[in-house]
């Protein structure tokens, strides 16, 4: 009875902190309101940030966490990291060539997946932020789901550090759909319903994330693992690209290095 409860305990705290993830990505997509158009350095300038969280957090809320556990285990710790951070990388990859989605500010000449010239703009804009939102919700259900497991080196601190990270760089990624949206001559409030729908992915795969190690403990490493790597695909084939492709390498970069930096204190400080 107090497992039960502590249970869903933990999925009541990962479907809040998933809210907050979601939210941040409303309140970046809200920014359609205010403007049509957003100065391309501030946006570059956030992308990068939200990069260096990202790989922040991949190690020091995943990664790290994922070797510790593993240690205990029959393998040697490095091997289950490895495995499920490359497994992370390959879902994302896989993902990308068979769902159609487009990224913002690409042309429809550059659409991926299948088929994607039989969906709209707008469709396929949506489609890759909520691709790359699902490692994000996932990475913060296994998070907490290791908090549930009682491993030593998860802590509940950590794991809301890695939820403020996600929701920091969710905001650009509102803004990353909304804008173009609206400058294509999408009606403001359209423009940002489509921005904020594309977060609602992260709660549903973070509830998804935790219930899965809850049951299934000795994966928890991969899963932790698996996250990272997902994340990490992102950063490496969306984020740091789409920072630099207007020309502002400098500004992303240095953007890139704070973001690390923020969300390596916030790790440190509260976990």
């Amino acid at each position: 009875m107090i497992d039960y409860f502590l249970e869903l305990d933990i999925v009541v705290q990962v479907t809040i902190a998933t809210l907050f993830t979601w939210g941040m990505t409303a309140l970046g997509a809200a920014v359609v309101f205010t403007s049509k158009n957003m100065n391309q350095k501030f946006l570059d300038g956030m992308l990068g940030f939200a990069g260096g969280v990202m790989i922040a957090a991949s190690f020091w809320s995943l990664l790290a966490p994922a070797l510790e556990m593993a240690e205990d285990g029959p393998l040697p710790g490095w091997i289950p990291a490895a495995i499920g951070f490359l497994l992370g990388g390959l879902f994302l990859w896989g993902v990308d060539k068979v769902i159609p989605h487009l990224h913002p500010p690409d042309p429809m000449e550059s659409a991926e997946g299948i088929n994607p010239e039989k969906k709209k703009r707008s469709t396929l804009l949506v489609f890759a932020i909520t691709l790359h939102n699902i490692p994000e919700g996932l990475a913060v259900g296994v998070a907490f789901g290791a908090v549930m497991a009682g491993f030593d080196s998860a802590s509940l601190a950590s794991a809301v550090a890695l939820t403020i990270g996600i929701g920091i760089q969710n905001f650009p990624e509102g803004v990353a759909v909304s804008m173009p949206l609206r400058r294509d001559g999408m009606s403001r409030k359209k423009s940002f319903m489509y921005g904020q729908f594309s977060g609602m992915v992260e709660p549903i795969s973070a509830i998804i994330g935790v219930l899965a190690v809850s049951f299934i403990q000795p994966l928890l490493p991969y899963a932790l693992s698996f996250a990272a790597g997902a994340m990490i695909f992102v950063v490496a084939e969306e984020v740091i690209p789409g920072s630099q492709e207007e020309g502002n390498k400098d500004l992303a970069s240095l953007a890139l290095m704070i973001g690390f930096t923020v969300m390596m204190i916030l790790d440190v400080a509260l976990g």
